[in-house]
């Protein structure tokens, strides 16, 4: 294995890890939408605190660069739907080096 194949995969298992962060970021998100009184308590506080501390940058990034798509009076934020896309295409250019 070389130098390269060796950096590709362990960058594909870090967006790997980020994917299932982001994907638990969107379950806390739809939790929230159907269960409004719901506030997480102890150690799912801290996990969900973390979860948002490393979803929250990326995606504030992309909200500044892409404007919301407009549905009549309805705005709906597309900065989730562009980071998935933008780690995908990323992991499946590391495939290629692997």
């Amino acid at each position: 294995m070389n130098l390269v194949s060796a950096v590709a995969r362990i960058l594909s298992s870090i967006l790997s890890l980020y994917f299932l962060i982001l994907l638990v970021r969107v379950v806390l998100d739809w939790i929230q939408v159907f269960a409004r009184q719901w506030r997480p308590r102890g150690i799912v506080l801290v996990l969900a605190n973390l979860v948002y501390a490393l979803t929250d940058p990326p995606l504030r990034v992309i909200r500044q660069r892409v404007p919301m798509a407009r549905l009549g009076g309805v705005g709906i934020d597309l900065s989730f739907l562009v980071l998935f896309i933008g780690i995908w295409m990323i992991q499946w250019f590391l495939g290629l080096l692997i």
